[in-house]
C-alpha cells in the first residue's frame, strides 16, 4: 500500500472514531480530532468552502476546487464517521434499553477524561482564563438545574437540531449527542438512524452542513485569538455536564410523548443508596467498572492517537 492509501486510511479511521464519540453523549467528536492530530486541517478544510473556492471551480475546473478544499480528506473523515454512526446506533440503542446505568457510568468516565484531556492542553493558565472555565461549569450546572424546555419534533427542529449539534463535532468538548439530548432529540436520530428514515436523516443532515460550515469560520476565529480561554470554557461546560450525565436519577415529572407514552421530562440527582431506598438496583459495582472502563478508554486512545501522529510525521 503506498503512502498515499496509507494516509487516507488513517484519516478513515480517524473518522470512524469520531463517529463512536458523536454517537454517544459524552466524549467529543472533536476531542478525538483534536487528539489524533488532524484538528487544525479539519478546520481549514471547512473554511475553504467559500464564494471564492466556487469561483476557483469555474475558472480552473472542479479538481482546482477539490484540491482546495482537501477533499480527498474530508470524504475519508466523514465517510470514516458515517460508517461508525450506522454501525453503532443499534447496538447503543440495545444498551440503553438493557443497562441504562451502566451505560450512564461508562459515559461519565468518558467525560471525566476528555474534559482533562482538553484542560491538559491548556500550557498556561491566568485569571481570565480560570474565569473561563469557572464559566463553562455554571453553564453547565445551571441548564442541569433548569432543564432545557421540551421542543416540539418536526422537521424544522430536526433542520435546526442539525445545525446545532454538528457543532460539536469541531468543538474539542461539547459531544453532539450530548446536545441533542439537552435538546430532546437524541432518541428520536438514533431511532432516525436505525429505520434508515430518509426525510429525516436528509432533515438533519442539511442542517449539519448548514451548521457546519458556517460555524467552522466562528470556531476559527475564536480558537485563532483566544486559544486557551476558548478551550477553558469548552472545558468547563464538559466538566460541569457531568452533573447531567449521573447516572443515578430520580424522575420528578413525566410527560407523553408522541407516541402516547410516559417519558420523564425533569429528574434530580441522588445518590446511589437513595436510588436503591427507593425501590430501584442501583448496581454501584458495575456502574463503577464501567466509568472506570471509560476513563481507561480515552486514556488509551490518546496515547495510540499520539503514537500514530508521530509515526506519520
Amino acid at each position: 500500500m503506498n503512502h498515499w492509501a496509507m494516509q487516507y486510511l488513517s484519516v478513515f479511521i480517524r473518522g470512524m472514531l469520531m463517529g463512536a464519540a458523536d454517537i454517544v453523549p459524552g466524549v467529543s467528536g472533536g476531542t478525538i480530532a483534536f487528539i489524533t492530530g488532524i484538528y487544525e486541517r479539519l478546520l481549514n478544510a471547512l473554511r475553504a468552502f467559500t464564494p471564492a473556492a466556487l469561483l476557483l471551480w469555474r475558472q480552473q475546473g472542479f479538481g482546482a476546487f477539490w484540491r482546495h478544499v482537501d477533499g480527498y480528506f474530508l470524504v475519508s473523515l466523514f465517510g470514516g464517521a458515517l460508517v461508525s454512526v450506522f454501525a453503532l446506533a443499534h447496538s447503543i440503542n440495545r444498551l440503553m434499553e438493557a443497562h441504562p446505568l451502566v451505560v450512564w457510568g461508562f459515559f461519565f468516565g468518558l467525560v471525566v477524561a476528555s474534559g482533562f484531556l482538553v484542560l491538559r492542553d491548556i500550557t498556561s493558565w491566568s485569571l481570565p482564563r480560570f474565569c473561563m472555565l469557572a464559566l463553562g461549569i455554571a453553564f453547565a450546572l445551571l441548564v442541569a438545574i433548569l432543564k432545557p424546555v421540551q421542543v416540539p419534533i418536526n422537521l424544522i427542529t430536526f433542520f435546526l437540531a442539525g445545525m446545532i449539534a454538528i457543532c460539536a463535532m469541531i468543538l474539542p468538548g461539547i459531544s453532539g449527542s450530548f446536545l441533542l439530548l439537552m435538546m430532546g432529540f437524541y432518541p428520536s436520530i438514533l431511532q432516525a438512524i436505525m429505520n434508515v428514515d430518509i426525510v429525516v436523516l436528509v432533515t438533519f443532515a442539511s442542517g449539519c452542513v448548514l451548521g457546519l460550515l458556517a460555524f467552522s469560520h466562528l470556531l476559527s476565529w475564536f480558537l485563532r485569538y483566544y486559544y486557551y480561554a476558548t478551550l477553558a470554557l469548552l472545558s468547563g461546560f464538559l466538566l460541569g455536564s457531568l452533573a447531567i450525565i449521573w447516572p443515578w436519577k430520580e424522575v420528578v415529572t413525566t410527560t407523553l410523548d408522541r407516541h402516547g407514552e410516559l417519558q420523564p421530562l425533569v429528574q434530580q440527582n441522588i445518590t446511589p443508596w437513595q436510588y436503591q431506598a427507593g425501590g430501584g438496583e442501583a448496581y454501584i459495582g458495575s456502574v463503577l467498572m464501567a466509568c472506570v472502563g471509560g476513563l481507561f478508554l480515552v486514556i488509551a486512545l490518546d496515547y495510540v492517537a499520539r503514537l500514530l501522529k508521530n509515526q506519520m510525521e
